[in-house]
């Protein structure tokens, strides 16, 4: 398998609103593989080992889209991008998706023209500290030493939060994730803060987990979701419903070891669509009729994803929250397929 590289300074393609794009279905099936940006190693989400094989949460949806559009969950090429780099790529055709943790805002959608297919994290940016730093509130940081992602979310949330609460802090600029854990571990800074799923799945890999703890401020709305660019509505069609499969798939009871019964023909209508043994879904995407069930078998539905990379029983441990299904109280929902 090929290694994921670091993207380096890229040409930023300008996209004229209007203006179509080339159709990204037609080059990824003629390429034969999906090109997926994701984040640089974040445990639980996304992460290389050993042998170059990728897994995570966010890699379970490069997969699921590879399997829809190409019947192989392999056939993706994981290209590595920071804050920085992430949206140079996808702007300039170097990724043709991008699924890394990454929030749904006004500017990203409209200013930089991408389309977000949907939610796929319900989070919010919290901070981290060392238990030793003696403190119980993000209140009490003032003159703190934080550590912040340059070119994200987290930057401009971190400086509204200090401002809003009349105390200061020096902020410590790095380029991603491992560069946070380094800075960190190292004292360069007293507090790291980003998504409070992130900093879960970064304590997760500390030689003592039990030395840092979150605090209990949660400063921001962070939906996390898959993006594409403006203008190829085609292929933001395919990552969306691919999304949304997962999401179906859980809450109508579709799972990696029942897909194969359920293929065969259920009492079910909504169930049969997905499946492709009921009408024409594919056809309308211009995917094979199997298109979902290639999806949901690449990793399972919504809530295998989760609970194997980051529920509770995982190094990460995160519970379901508001990314459990809206029948169990959570805001996961999908429109229906008909």
């Amino acid at each position: 398998m090929k290694k994921a590289v670091i993207l380096g300074a890229l040409t930023v393609v300008g996209l004229v609103p209007g203006v179509c794009v080339a159709a990204t279905a037609d080059d990824v099936k003629a390429r034969g593989k999906l090109n997926c940006g994701v984040v640089d190693e974040l445990v639980g989400f996304a992460a290389e080992d050993a042998n170059g094989v990728w897994d995570g949460f966010d890699v379970g949806m490069c997969r699921a889209v590879a399997a829809a559009v190409l019947g192989d969950p392999t056939a993706v090429e994981f290209v590595r991008t920071t804050g920085k780099t992430s949206f140079a790529a996808l702007a300039a055709g170097e990724i043709d998706l991008l699924a890394r943790n990454t929030t749904w805002t006004f500017s990203r959608d409209v200013g930089r023209k991408f389309d977000f297919v949907g939610v796929n994290y319900y989070d919010g940016q919290g901070f981290m500290v060392p238990k030793d730093l003696g403190v119980s509130s993000a209140k009490d940081l003032n003159g703190a030493a934080v550590c912040v992602e340059m070119d994200t979310t987290s930057e401009l949330n971190l400086e509204d939060f200090f401002r809003s609460n009349n105390i200061s802090y020096e902020r410590v600029a790095v380029e991603s994730n491992t560069d946070a854990q380094k800075q960190y571990l190292a004292g360069a800074c007293e507090v790291y803060t980003t998504d409070a799923s992130g900093l879960a799945a970064t304590r997760a890999t500390f030689e003592d987990p039990s030395a840092h703890i979150l605090l209990p401020e949660i400063i921001s709305k962070e939906p996390l979701g898959p993006l594409v660019r403006h203008g190829d509505n085609e292929w933001g069609d395919i990552v969306r419903w691919t999304l949304n499969a997962l999401i179906s798939a859980e809450e109508l009871g579709i799972t990696s070891v029942n897909i194969a019964d359920l293929s065969e023909g259920t009492n079910n209508p909504e169930i049969n669509r997905i499946l492709g043994t009921e009408g024409s879904l594919g056809e309308m995407l211009g995917l094979s009729a199997d298109w979902a069930k290639n999806a949901i078998m690449a990793g399972g539905n919504y809530g295998e994803l989760f609970e194997k990379n980051i529920g509770v029983s995982s190094p990460i441990g995160l519970a379901r929250g508001l990314n459990a299904q809206w029948v169990d109280g959570g805001l996961l929902y999908s429109p229906p397929f008909r």
